[in-house]
């Protein structure tokens, strides 16, 4: 497809989101920025034009900025969070030995001037007009020279000076594999306004939130440097370094220093590139048409498994596009640079070294995050579960579908890291800022494990085929928007017809547990009488099975009243007796089995694993 037609149809499918949902509204940019970067001091120029159109009903004073840069300084807000957080991220400290002890000391503290990033804004005006602009850290406070009324645009323009940061975190140069520059959270980025207000969240650890928008993006750079990164570059045979069209001839001058990248990312919330003199670029063919960009240092002993990587990158979209929705962009990237991995538009900068398994395990990871994030555009900051969690559980949906041996439930490593962390009486809300966690680890199983977990319990709570059905239904109706935790339950209840609301306030809102358990089995003439108890304070429905003496099986379901649901059979071939609901309320929970106690082998509440009940031994009643 050529890329005016490309242009044309995003533009006319995202121009309709904001009547799909009536009331729903989102603001919407369109950026313009030329950069030049100096690779001897790292050090960059700018300039910055910036329409933005207020959709909003409100009438805008202020206007606010994100200066990620200046969190790489002594004595940020980063800074300090590093110095007195319990488990500092390993990757931003160093060890430092004090007396006899060996502490861990924040990378950032000792950065001298020439290795701190910094981004400085000069010349702010709208439309033409001076305005009023303090930097407040890592957030650029604007004061407009005039309102923007709703429903109305208004253009902004600025000078930015820059230096590339030691490579930290996520974005910075000369990272640990030697990749040059990582550029990550580079630029002047304009803060999320939304129905809940301003998003200007200063940049401490985590996750970030954007205006979707489009970008227009021209970077000069020392001829030698290859680039790869968001969007579509525009002049690939004024590039070459195997972007041009084949059997195009580059039409580089000779004697020409710097050469300009121009590149376009339609509709987008971010803009992020990574430029190295050693990287090798191979691209291959997605699924639709899709172009797959593989960009990776020049090293013989990982080279291999760079070459072994993309038929699996392949695989693994084609299988991301049945499961959620079609990727809708011609173009991807998979990038060495960074520090581990991290999604941004279009692309990721993972790190490339190491073994086959890790680097295929962190890319299954980042391009989920172009569904889960650079698509479905939830607010990281606030529900981190909604980005990682769900992208954990595609990651390991699409690992497992394309491995040899496949295992019965892909997503048994994230109860297992859920349960833990219950254990250790440390949990927090879902709910709690991702800034706000007393340990990073603790923030990690909440957003990844937990929120891996809420999608993997829906096959339990609403059967396998409804749950991959609301994953398409939320995908075709919140693509590039900004969904919200009521969003992905409103799909699950508009595919299935149950009643979901119990479920993401006990999942998501409070620290509440499952703990199902069998209290008695007895005697009741022919029959034998059950009684099942609730312990912790999260409600479910039962899946329950029993296995007889002559080998046979059966299975019993015990709606949940609350649900107003009735779960299909997930195992039609075994006999299945649906019993009167259990409210919430009662403790406990009485039926019957017609047939006599001797003749039961053994009873288990939900044998398949996938309700997290935080005390499995009091799940199975067993006669030995």
């Amino acid at each position: 497809m050529k890329k005016l037609l490309l242009v044309s149809i995003l533009s006319l499918s995202f121009g309709s989101l904001l009547a799909q949902n009536g009331t729903y509204w989102q603001q919407h940019v369109d950026y313009k920025m030329d950069v030049s970067m100096d690779v001897k001091t790292y050090q960059y120029k700018g300039k910055q034009e910036l329409v933005y159109t207020n959709n909003s009903p409100d009438t805008l004073r202020k206007v606010y900025y994100h200066l990620f840069n200046n969190a790489f300084q002594p004595g940020s807000e980063m800074d300090a969070r590093i110095q007195s957080i319990k488990d500092p991220d390993g990757r931003m400290v160093t060890k430092v030995k004090v007396g006899d002890k060996e502490v861990k000391e924040s990378r950032i503290k000792n950065l001298k001037p020439n290795e701190i990033g910094y981004l400085r804004i000069s010349n702010f005006k709208q439309d033409g007009v001076v305005a009023s602009a303090k930097e407040i850290g890592t957030i650029l406070e604007v004061t407009l020279a005039k309102p923007i009324l709703p429903n109305s645009k208004t253009t902004f323009t600025l000078d930015f000076d820059g230096q590339v940061p030691i490579q930290i975190r996520r974005s910075g140069r000369n990272n640990a594999e030697g990749v040059e520059l990582s550029m990550a959270q580079w630029y002047p980025k304009l803060a999320e306004f939304d129905f809940e207000g301003w998003h200007a969240d200063p940049y401490i650890a985590r996750e970030f939130h954007g205006v979707w928008g489009n970008f227009d993006v021209n970077i000069t750079i020392d001829k030698d440097y290859v680039l790869g990164g968001t969007g579509y570059l525009q002049n690939k045979n004024e590039i070459g370094h195997g972007y041009q069209d084949q059997g195009v001839v580059v039409s580089v001058p000779k004697k020409t220093k710097t050469l300009t990248w121009h590149f376009n990312a339609p509709m987008v919330h971010d803009f992020t590139w990574a430029a190295d003199k050693d990287y090798i670029h191979d691209v291959v063919k997605g699924p639709n048409g899709v172009d797959l960009h593989f960009l990776y240092k020049n090293n013989p002993k990982y080279i291999q498994n760079w070459k072994n990587l993309q038929p699996k990158t392949v695989q693994l979209m084609e299988i991301y596009n049945k499961t959620v929705g079609d990727y809708p962009y011609k173009q991807y990237s998979v990038i060495q640079g960074g520090d581990g991995g991290m999604e941004y538009a279009m692309c990721t900068l993972i790190l490339g070294q190491g073994t086959f398994d890790g680097l295929l395990g962190v890319t299954a990871h980042e391009m989920a995050h172009s569904w889960f994030q650079h698509i479905l555009a939830s607010n990281e900051s606030k529900h981190g579960w909604m980005d990682e969690g769900f992208t954990s559980f595609l990651e390991d949906f699409g690992l497992n579908e394309i491995a040899d041996k496949k295992v019965e439930n892909p997503f048994a490593a994230a109860y297992k890291g859920y349960f833990a962390m219950v254990n250790s009486g440390k949990e927090l809300p879902q709910g709690t800022h991702a800034d706000r966690f007393d340990e990073n680890r603790v923030y990690s199983v909440t957003s990844y494990s937990k929120g891996e977990i809420f999608l993997a319990q829906l096959i339990y709570l609403i059967g396998k085929e409804n749950l991959f059905k609301t994953l398409k239904k939320y995908y075709s109706d919140f693509k590039f928007k900004h969904p919200t935790p009521n969003d992905i339950k409103r799909s699950a209840e508009r595919v299935s017809g149950a009643n979901l609301d119990w479920y993401l306030v006990d999942w998501t809102e409070t620290t509440n547990t499952i703990d199902y358990g069998i209290k008695e089995v007895k005697e009741n003439a022919d029959k034998t009488t059950v009684t099942l108890e609730r312990i912790g304070r999260m409600p479910m429905p039962i899946d329950l099975t029993v296995e007889y003496t002559d080998g046979t099986t059966e299975s019993f379901y015990i709606p949940l009243r609350m649900m107003s649901f009735e779960k299909e059979n997930p195992n039609p071939a075994v006999k299945r007796t649906v019993l009167n609901d259990w409210a919430w309320a009662y403790p406990t929970f009485e039926f019957n089995i017609a047939k006599s106690k001797a003749s039961i082998k053994k009873i288990t509440i939900d044998p398949s694993g996938l309700m997290a009940d935080l005390k499995m031994e009091n799940n199975t009643y067993e006669i030995k």
